[in-house]
């Protein structure tokens, strides 16, 4: 029985851990061939470990368990000519992409009146400038394989405001409007472009901000309400999110596009 993405190209950010590993491995049991980059450097502000080589590696290894093909690059989402390179290196070797997973994002936790410019800007370069480099990067390549599925990465935070995240919380909403902006585009090619937008998911991010969102939550209580989900499940899985790239990227999909998908517990709605 073939997979739900059976010989299809899926080029994907972030990919060496977290999220953009699950989706890696997801698409892959279901028959795809990868293009992986991420950064593997830190990044300032940023609490938690950057992913390293040996991440990227254990995903390489993990697609390859799946009996597919993977190239794995290091790369800078907020450089288009960097993003642009791997892309075409993958094309070169596997001749089409189909699925495009703008995974690539950081998180930076502070309270408002201790934001600085250089936090703004890492977190708008890598978030949002890097989701729209991908796109710029993979368009043409989706519009000359006759089609495919672009799915961008957002966040409950891209869905309502939330606290010690203005950066971000603009960012995530920043994504919204590149997807329905290049939804309506892209639609007369046959390229769908869709959002995802997880709760609180349990990967390095999370792991490496807890202890710097409970400093903050003592100190102003009353916003703790913001973060709580309507379900009664405290934190999501990465695979929770890939289910649903997975259903995005198929062509279960296939008149699906332009769509706020949401994966978050209905923290959005609570």
């Amino acid at each position: 029985m073939a997979g739900r993405v059976e010989n299809k190209v899926a080029f994907i950010t972030g990919a060496a851990r977290g999220q953009g590993r699950s989706h890696a491995v997801r698409l892959a049991q279901e028959g795809a061939d990868i293009i992986a980059m991420d950064l593997l450097e830190p990044i300032p502000f940023v609490t938690y470990k950057g992913a390293t080589q040996a991440d990227l590696d254990e995903t390489v290894r993990l697609v390859e368990e799946c009996d597919r093909r993977i190239i794995a690059r290091k790369g800078d989402v907020r450089q288009l000519s960097s993003v642009k390179a791997i892309v075409d290196e993958g094309i070169a070797e596997f001749g089409h992409l189909d699925i495009v997973c703008a995974n690539a994002g950081i998180m930076i936790f502070h309270e408002w009146q201790d934001a600085t410019p250089e936090m703004w800007d890492y977190t708008i370069a890598t978030n949002l400038t890097g989701t729209w480099n991908t796109i710029m990067a993979t368009a043409q390549h989706l519009i000359d394989n006759g089609g495919g599925s672009m799915i961008l990465t957002s966040s409950t935070a891209g869905t309502k405001g939330q606290p010690f995240l203005h950066p971000y919380t603009a960012a995530k909403h920043g994504v919204v409007g590149l997807m329905r902006a290049f939804a309506s585009e892209l639609a007369e090619h046959n390229v769908r472009v869709n959002t995802v937008h997880p709760t609180g998911v349990l990967t390095n991010m999370h792991d490496g901000t807890q202890e710097v969102i409970a400093g903050m939550l003592e100190r102003h209580p009353q916003l703790g309400g913001m973060l709580v989900n309507m379900l009664p499940v405290l934190i999501s899985e990465p695979a929770d999110v890939s289910n649903a790239v997975l259903y995005l990227a198929s062509d279960e999909s296939r008149l699906v596009t332009s769509t706020m998908f949401k994966v978050d517990a209905g923290a959005s709605e609570y």
